[in-house]
């Protein structure tokens, strides 16, 4: 019979083999493999190696974020502290009112001064201040009619904390009708002025003051009709 049968392998020649290492034939060379086709998830080494240091750094760049943002809050917290008015830096505060740190004593009595007019007496008191600015009497007076009265010295004059004046207060008796008999609690009238006010305050001198006014104005006026005369 005669034909062509099959070429068999002559000397110097292979079979064609396929590696079974080369890539299928429906995915060309150097092509990202399919999803889901082996090896198409798993990450390179190259890849595995950058992760923990990747991982490392996004840690390491949240936490000193967060420590930027503290200390910026704390340095806007402090600047805005140092910054504000303290207490110590604010308006000094008011003085006293003058009749918190005035005091009147009485002392008692004193002879007049020569050529005083007649039914005339006189007596002193000790005014002083505590504390605060200086305060200055600006005027002496007493409430009753049918008395006048003056002081030495002379108002107005002032006094400095610490310190304290005498002051004589001469008073007349103008009208004995009108002047007080038996009186149970007199009081002087002091303005008084301060750097924080003005003020008007009646001061209580005691019983030792009520006697001597009671029998000063008794011997006044011992005789009215010959007094009234002779005022």
């Amino acid at each position: 019979m005669s034909g062509v049968g099959p070429v068999e392998p002559g000397e110097g020649t292979h079979a064609r083999d396929t590696p079974t290492d080369l890539p299928a034939r429906d995915t060309p060379a150097g092509a990202t493999p399919a999803a889901g086709s082996p090896g198409a998830d798993a990450p390179t080494p190259f890849a595995r190696l950058l992760r923990g240091p990747a991982l490392r750094y996004a840690a390491h760049r949240r936490a000193a974020l967060t420590a930027l943002t503290a200390a910026l809050l704390l340095a806007g917290g402090g600047y805005l502290w140092a910054t504000r008015p303290h207490d110590s830096q604010q308006a000094a505060p008011a003085p006293p009112f003058p009749s918190q740190v005035v005091d009147v004593s009485y002392l008692g009595e004193v002879a007049v001064a020569p050529g005083t007019r007649p039914r005339s007496f006189a007596f002193a008191v000790l005014l002083g201040v505590d504390s605060g600015p200086p305060v200055t009497v600006t005027r002496v007076t007493q409430p009753y009619a049918g008395l006048s009265l003056t002081s030495a010295p002379r108002a107005p004059f002032r006094t400095k904390a610490g310190a304290a004046h005498k002051v004589v207060v001469t008073m007349r008796v103008t009208e004995c009708g009108k002047a007080p008999r038996g009186v149970g609690l007199p009081f002087l009238d002091v303005t008084l002025r301060n750097a924080r006010a003005i003020q008007v305050h009646s001061f209580i001198l005691g019983p030792r003051y009520a006697h001597d006014l009671s029998e000063a104005l008794q011997v006044a006026c011992s005789n009215d009709s010959g007094n009234d005369q002779n005022a």
